[in-house]
């Protein structure tokens, strides 16, 4: 049987300005258990040195789980530099106690062959399984929808694990943004490890995850998501900050409300005035041969990297 409900989780991209133990006191103080952590410029544990077992000890004296570390950058663009990377990542996860490393595609452009993109990919692949199998690791693969992503797509990314034999360490993350940006409809449930609910950059509604972005209806995709018999965790990875403590804990918990009222009122069979109805062609079942599916036309007005955009715009 299906999750019947959502089960939330807290990104630390969502309160960047925190530290990691602020961070897990958030998130049970909101009731959730389950927490990523970043290796980036919102949060850099691995290049700060900040130890793998204080992360560790912090997550247990607060009674939470760290799903994942983000990220393993440019992962498709396979070099010995990047091994050594996804090395000491892996390393890192493995001693913090963390169960997944998301991967993340070149993001650049720079890749206009779609046979180099296909062979580059499924080098990768092959290269980070024994090093994320040794450890334990699961890699969470997160196609992004720009226009400049060398894997905008979770279909292409499915056909590569199959083909790998990958399936046994390697996940989707299917964020909310991404697969509208990439004009995607079907869903892998089964392959799916972690969910991604996904914001605006727009002050006035940051964190409230069920506004639309270019058709984009996170509830609608959490509905299907459930019914499809995915039963991981939801993660809110919002981008755009709340100034105070008081303000990012009372915005948070408006989302976790504003969610668990929705999927109330589809349980109860009442429609939400104005919202599109649940997405079509669901697939839990083997990824399919056809090519991905085209890139919506909102894709052209994201940029690929953190920069400054238009209200309506969204930083990845």
């Amino acid at each position: 049987m299906g999750q019947v409900s959502p089960r939330f989780a807290l990104d630390h991209m969502t309160a960047a300005s925190l530290d990691v133990s602020a961070v897990f006191s958030l998130a049970r103080d909101h009731g959730l258990t389950e927490v990523q952590i970043r290796d980036h410029h919102f949060s850099n544990p691995v290049a700060s040195a900040f130890p793998a077992a204080d992360i560790r000890c912090a997550a247990t004296n607060a009674g939470v789980t760290i799903i994942s570390i983000n990220a393993l950058q440019r992962f498709n663009d396979w070099t010995l530099r990047r091994q050594a990377e996804a090395i000491e990542l892996a390393d890192y996860a493995a001693a913090c106690g963390a169960k997944m490393v998301v991967l993340l595609p070149v993001n650049d452009g720079s890749w206009a062959g779609n046979g180099e993109r296909r062979d580059s990919l499924r080098v990768a692949l092959n290269a980070l399984n024994p090093i994320l199998q040794s450890r334990g690791l699961i890699g969470l693969i997160e196609p992004l929808g720009f226009r400049t992503s060398s894997l905008p797509s979770k279909k292409e990314a499915a056909v590569a694990i199959a083909e790998v034999d990958g399936s046994s360490v390697f996940r989707l993350v299917h964020d909310t943004f991404h697969h509208t940006l990439a004009g995607e409809i079907s869903l892998f449930c089964e392959l799916t490890g972690l969910v991604h609910i996904s914001g605006v950059n727009d002050p006035s509604f940051w964190i409230y995850p069920d506004r639309f972005l270019g058709g984009s209806d996170n509830g609608s995709q959490i509905q299907a998501l459930l019914e499809g018999g995915y039963a991981g965790p939801f993660s809110f990875e919002l981008v755009k900050e709340a100034h105070t403590l008081d303000d990012l804990a009372d915005t948070l918990a408006a989302s976790i409300d504003l969610i668990q009222r929705a999927m109330l009122r589809r349980k109860r069979g009442v429609a939400d005035t104005g919202a599109p109805g649940p997405l079509c062609g669901v697939t839990t079942g083997q990824p399919s041969e056809l090519p991905p599916a085209p890139l919506s036309s909102a894709s052209r007005y994201f940029p690929d990297h953190y920069c400054a955009v238009p209200a309506t715009g969204r930083l990845r």
